[in-house]
């Protein structure tokens, strides 16, 4: 019974990272309608107004209606401190205004898809522990790496014509970059898979995302 509970809890509170994406398909939206500094103010603008609402949450213990509920999810190392929400918006920030947008994108999608594989799968069928990492299993581990390549696979694409796939077509288009493919996943599943006490949500994806970088820019002959 309590593992059916903690399934169920542990699906509801991913699902609800999944609304993590509305911060890149706003950006995305904003930047292309005027330009990249204010795609980067509108999230700011998401950020503050987040921490608002933490500030009424931890600090005031305000019972707001409809987010009573989604932060009764919230793991307890939360309770009391600011929320995933908070750490992945500041990841996505940093990822936005330093990397190359098709790494920023593959960083963001993989903390938010790569970890709701790792978790449920682990959580449902995890059987084989990992060697030197507590309450982690390969049947996660191994989930979230293939879900992560495959986010890569749909994402790191060379232009067409100076363009990105996503601006000329609903299905990936162009070279998958396959060196970046590779980093980014492994990046992203290990450092995903050893971290416990710090925040994953903003680790995750600036590692991966400065790891692809520096390959981008390896490749391009930058260094």
């Amino acid at each position: 019974m309590k593992e059916k509970w903690s399934f169920k809890k542990e699906l509801i509170r991913k699902s609800i990272h999944l609304l993590s994406i509305i911060f890149l398909v706003s950006y995305v939206l904003v930047s292309k309608e005027v330009n990249h500094k204010v795609g980067l103010l509108f999230l700011s603008f998401m950020l503050v107004f987040l921490f608002e609402l933490e500030y009424a949450r931890v600090e005031l213990g305000a019972k707001i209606p409809f987010l009573k509920k989604l932060w009764e999810y919230r793991r307890d190392k939360e309770k009391d401190h600011l929320g995933a929400e908070i750490y992945f918006l500041l990841g996505s920030i940093i990822c936005l205004a330093i990397f190359d947008l098709r790494i920023a994108a593959a960083a963001m999608l993989m903390v938010t898809f790569g970890d709701l594989a790792a978790a449920l799968v682990g959580k449902k069928f995890g059987k084989t522990p990992l060697p030197y990492i507590k309450d982690k299993a390969w049947e996660g581990f191994l989930a979230e790496l293939a879900v992560d390549f495959a986010i890569g696979i749909a994402v790191l694409r060379q232009p067409i014509n100076g363009r990105m796939w996503w601006d000329t077509s609903w299905l990936p288009a162009g070279e998958p970059m396959w060196l970046i493919i590779v980093v980014m996943a492994v990046s992203a599943t290990v450092v995903e898979t050893a971290v416990k006490k710090l925040d994953d949500n903003l680790l995750v994806p600036v590692i991966a995302g400065f790891n692809g970088e520096i390959i981008l820019l390896l490749l391009r002959g930058y260094f």
